[in-house]
């Protein structure tokens, strides 16, 4: 009970509970069915990735980021890897570029199936977390095919991709894509009209696109709010700027929205995916400068221009800092919004520090502004919405 309001009731939902996805604990103010103030605590999940990092090669940190957001290790995996490019300054190959693009958005609708399914099971709906796992479990097995694990795969490598795609492989997911279609057009006649659903969903976890744009969200969740805003749009990278596809965006800001844009995102990630297997070039699948498994132990040569920050000591520290040290940041789509990996680096094989732009870090903080206010069902539905990821949030 708070004291200072008898009316006002004090509850906790989670760490341990089956709809906050994770460890995440909300500690809530209510006045009956109200929420009057929502309070994210995070931190139960702490791994210390970013801290790893800093003792490991760059080749060797490539694991610890399947392990950010376990549902889209492929992406994740990405993300570095182009960090690190960008730092070595790596050509890429035109057919490992197309590759891993092909199963990144492989990896977005793998990520896009757990949420309509337990978002959907929050709200109430059992038969679409069925159907939702037995696609996935299609994809799972066509990930196994190509990188022999099924979810963290660490497939990707600096400079390219682990191995080829074979030609059963390609077939079978062209397979897979052609069906697809008619897969989501079942999970929408099951809630799309179901009156439950919209009322749990149409009016619900409003916020404004410039509202959004302040709490710094992104991907779907800033899409839903009516805002044109995607990393493989705005800064290309692999093979996005040599395939067409559209950026679905909502107009509300409401739950119901953000659901539709993420059912709108199933069937471009397919559309993707189609042109990635019809042009999908010939040639190397690695850079030939792409780093070993051991790596050297000064691989790097940075000059004084290639520095991007400023930092304000006595004029000998500066320039002793600026021979040792440059920055970089790279990032990525990822299901979740944009997906950011920042290195200070020196001349060794390791970063001197790694930060990670995690869009479920982001996405919680804003978890007040969508709930308070609304009543207590409505935290379940608005978690559902945003669709966060523990292990990226607790890195």
């Amino acid at each position: 009970m708070n004291p200072e309001n008898e009316r006002e009731l004090l509850i906790n939902m989670g760490p341990q509970h089956p709809a906050t996805h994770g460890v995440l604990r909300l500690v809530l103010e209510v006045e009956g069915e109200i929420v009057k103030r929502c309070t994210p605590y995070i931190g139960y999940l702490h791994r210390g990735l970013e801290k790893l990092a800093e003792d490991l090669t760059y080749v060797q940190s490539l694991p610890l980021t399947d392990r950010l957001d376990y549902l889209s290790s492929m992406v994740n995996n990405v993300g570095f890897c182009l960090c690190v490019e960008k730092l070595l300054g790596i050509n890429v190959p035109e057919r490992a570029k197309f590759i891993r693009t092909m199963l990144s958005e492989m990896a977005r609708i793998c990520s896009h199936l757990v949420w309509i399914a337990t978002h959907a099971l929050d709200i109430g709906a059992m038969t679409v977390f069925l159907y939702a796992m037995r696609d996935r479990e299609k994809l799972l097995e066509l990930f196994e095919m190509v990188t022999g694990a099924r979810l963290t795969v660490s497939y990707p490598r600096i400079g390219g991709v682990r191995c080829d795609v074979s030609n059963e492989f390609l077939k079978k997911l062209e397979r897979f894509i052609d069906e697809f279609p008619k897969r989501v057009e079942e999970y929408e006649t099951l809630i799309d009209r179901n009156r439950v659903w919209l009322k749990r969903t149409k009016g619900v976890g409003v916020i404004s696109a410039e509202e959004a744009i302040n709490w710094g969200l992104t991907g779907p969740t800033l899409r839903g709010s009516g805002v044109y805003y995607d990393v493989r749009k705005f800064f290309p990278y692999d093979a996005y700027d040599k395939v067409e596809f559209d950026v679905p965006v909502g107009k509300n800001g409401d739950i119901y929205d953000r659901y539709k844009c993420r059912m709108l995102e199933f069937r471009q990630s397919v559309r993707i995916i189609k042109q990635c297997i019809e042009r999908l070039p010939e040639g190397p699948i690695l850079a030939d400068n792409a780093p070993k498994i051991r790596m050297p132990a000064s691989p790097l040569k940075i000059d004084k221009e290639d520095v991007q920050f400023e930092i304000y000591v006595d004029d000998k520290s500066v320039e002793d800092f600026i021979k040792k040290f440059t920055d970089i940041y790279a990032s990525v789509e990822a299901p979740r919004g944009e997906l950011g990996f920042y290195i200070v680096c020196d001349d060794s094989a390791k970063p001197y520090r790694m930060r990670v732009r995690a869009p479920s870090f982001v996405h919680t903080g804003a978890l007040p502004r969508l709930c308070e206010g609304g009543l207590i069902a409505d935290v379940i539905a608005n978690i559902g919405s945003i669709d966060i990821v523990l292990g990226e949030c607790d890195r």
